[in-house]
């Protein structure tokens, strides 16, 4: 794995003046860290040696790698705070590692039990997707209904589809009477669908993408299911969100999708998404400070590259800048009628939506066993993965009650509380 993500990741371009990014003395570190390095307010999870060993809140800084647990027991425990970041400011921690050896050992193979490696950066909190929310990916969205999950029928039909409606739905505000006047023409030729219907209608599609706990991190392997022959990485950020609805950090992410099991019905989404080692975070969560908050997001733009054992790469983006729900009525819509104690992490969707062939003309993309997938933009760092199958990835075990019986055995639970 480690060489090909070195393959990988020498091809990335540094965002803004076509170098390789980084500098030569942090080699570790180049495509991980954000481009302003260790400046930002970077928290996340580690699973730490000891006796018991666990996982651990940390702050990466310029000095090392820092153990906040004994003042956030859980990183929802952080986020509840009333400003995250001074909170992380306000305490110095145990001093574990330097971030370079965290980054050398946050990798799925040849990991030194020592040493701590990354996780995902939240614990506590519900993990849920909203989709359909740029007009790129809405269309194949369609295309993937209209299709039935058959890969080898797409290109036609997102050339039938993409001359009626071209790309005029990018300036399209959901709910409008712009958008039902669309959605009466749309209907009138026959054409009219679901996605569309979340896509510019006044209700955002929602979802729970996986169980608390149950997302991996930087330099895990992520899971496609055995079964599907059309799927594909999803690039997207990821909102930190508290139990107030605040938002107070982001990190990046990877929605995994099916798109021949989703394309077969929307009522199989549940099966197309949430599968073991389908969902990945990280490496960490940027905190909203005094230099990065919400204004940034909205014109981050998230890159995508898949490298392949066959030689095979692949490459795209996601503007956010083109979105068409602004992430605080995302935020609003998923709080609507739910409440959410321990906070959520909300995936805001993506641009990217991969059309060309890999393997035979009209199969489209779609990933094999080993492709190595980095995400990484300016402001959130880069998200390292490997392709492997549900089936055969890593089991997830440690749920709930493993956690809590982990806290408590470490002495975390002040007066038996998180």
């Amino acid at each position: 794995m480690d060489e090909l993500i070195q393959r990988g990741i020498q091809a990335l371009p540094r965002l803004g003046d076509g170098r390789q990014s980084g500098t030569a003395d942090k080699p570790n570190g180049l495509h991980v860290l954000p481009q302003d390095g260790l400046a930002g307010t970077l928290v996340g999870r580690v699973w730490r040696a000891g006796a018991p060993a666990g996982p651990a809140v940390v702050a990466l800084r310029a000095d090392g790698v820092f153990d906040l647990s004994t003042h956030f027991a859980t990183m929802s425990t952080l986020l509840e705070t009333d400003l995250p970041a001074q909170a992380v400011c306000s305490v110095i921690g145990e001093r574990l590692c330097s971030v370079d050896a965290l980054l050398d050992n946050s990798k799925a193979e040849g990991r030194d039990d020592a040493v701590p490696w990354f996780l995902a950066p939240c614990d506590l909190q519900v993990v849920k997707a909203a989709g359909v929310t740029f007009a790129a990916s809405m269309i194949e969205r369609v295309i993937e209904e209209q299709a039935g999950g058959d890969a080898s029928r797409a290109q036609g039909l997102r050339t039938q589809v993409t001359a009626l409606i071209g790309d005029s739905l990018s300036d399209i505000r959901p709910g409008s009477a712009q958008a039902q006047a669309l959605k009466t023409l749309l209907q009138q030729k026959k054409l009219w669908s679901q996605y569309l219907e979340v896509g510019i209608g006044p209700d955002a599609e929602v979802f729970t993408k996986a169980p608390v706990l149950a997302s991996v991190g930087h330099g895990q392997d992520i899971g496609i299911r055995a079964d599907s022959n059309w799927n594909n990485p999803e690039p997207e950020v990821v909102l930190a969100v508290n139990s107030r609805g605040g938002i107070v950090g982001a990190a990046l992410g990877n929605d995994v999708n099916l798109r021949d099991i989703e394309g077969r019905s929307a009522l199989l989404l549940g099966k197309a998404k949430d599968n073991n080692a389908s969902c990945a975070i990280g490496p960490f969560i940027r905190l909203f400070d005094g230099h990065f908050g919400l204004d940034q997001l909205r014109r981050e733009t998230v890159h995508l590259q898949v490298a392949g054992n066959d030689g095979y790469t692949l490459r795209g983006i996601s503007t956010m800048a083109s979105i068409s729900r602004d992430p605080v009525d995302l935020v609003a819509q998923t709080l609507a009628c739910h409440q959410y104690p321990d906070g959520f992490m909300l995936f805001l969707g993506t641009l990217f939506a991969p059309t060309e062939d890999r393997d035979e003309p009209g199969g489209g993309f779609t990933h094999k066993l080993g492709d190595v997938v980095t995400i990484h933009s300016h402001w959130l760092g880069g998200l390292h993965n490997r392709v492997t199958h549900s089936e055969t990835a890593a089991p997830w075990q440690f749920g709930l009650r493993a956690f809590i019986n982990n806290l408590a055995a470490r002495g975390l639970l002040k007066d038996g509380t998180l």
